[in-house]
């Protein structure tokens, strides 16, 4: 059972995110927070596989709730909610160790699936959360958007073709087991080509190796939901 606690300072979004967690039987709410400094709270005190948190809550909003769950419950892996516009908040949340994204208006098969993989230890871009860090990162005119694609390209061919393969699917917000059944290999060796691909990217997590991917422009589509 994956254990999930939901924040966000309007009710009806809490209770969208619950209603919608509820139809999979192998999610459970454990907690709800209106805030960030209760959210935080919560984690210590019980422990969730995931926080669901709004990026923007009154006092403590979701990024530093984010960061010092991360701080002191490292077990819980961190899932943004997010609107549109809210890109600086997004790449700050992402430098802070969040490992999933999403869209508060988007379908709710992708709030599911972004809990489930961060609970099974991967990221989650939602695909229109990824083409907006991409799109804001590559701001500053065409030959900007050009060099940057250029160069992920380049981070992306310095890796070795099974690399690239794995780099692929975590760009579509796919686990360990399931890059695993795609490849036809046991887990630990995809856990092995993770370590290598964030090493030789040098970045922090998984989240920020998925924007290589997509700035690569080497993202599959994902698998079917369920």
């Amino acid at each position: 059972m994956i254990r999930v606690l939901v924040a966000d300072d309007e009710p009806m979004v809490r209770r969208g995110v619950r209603a919608v967690l509820a139809t999979d039987g192998g999610i459970e709410v454990v907690a709800e927070a209106a805030d960030g400094h209760r959210a935080v709270e919560l984690a210590q005190r019980h422990r969730p596989d995931v926080a669901v948190l709004d990026i923007r809550m009154p006092g403590v909003d979701g990024l530093r709730a984010a960061a010092e769950i991360r701080r002191t419950v490292p077990a819980t892996g961190v899932v943004m909610l997010t609107t549109f516009g809210e890109d600086d908040y997004i790449l700050r949340a992402l430098g802070d160790g969040a490992a999933g994204f999403l869209i508060k208006s988007g379908e709710p098969e992708e709030l599911i699936a972004g809990v489930r993989a961060v609970a099974d230890g991967a990221a989650y871009l939602s695909p229109k959360v990824a083409a907006r860090v991409v799109a804001h990162l590559a701001a500053g005119g065409a030959g900007a958007r050009a060099e940057r694609r250029a160069s992920a390209r380049r981070r992306a061919e310095a890796l070795t073709p099974r690399e690239r393969q794995v780099l692929a699917f975590l760009g579509a917000g796919l686990t360990n087991a399931q890059i695993a059944r795609r490849l036809h290999v046991v887990e630990g060796t995809v856990k092995a080509h993770v370590s290598s691909i964030l090493a030789r990217l040098a970045v922090d997590n998984r989240a920020a190796a998925a924007v290589v991917a997509h700035e690569a422009g080497i993202v599959p589509p994902p698998e079917p939901f369920g």
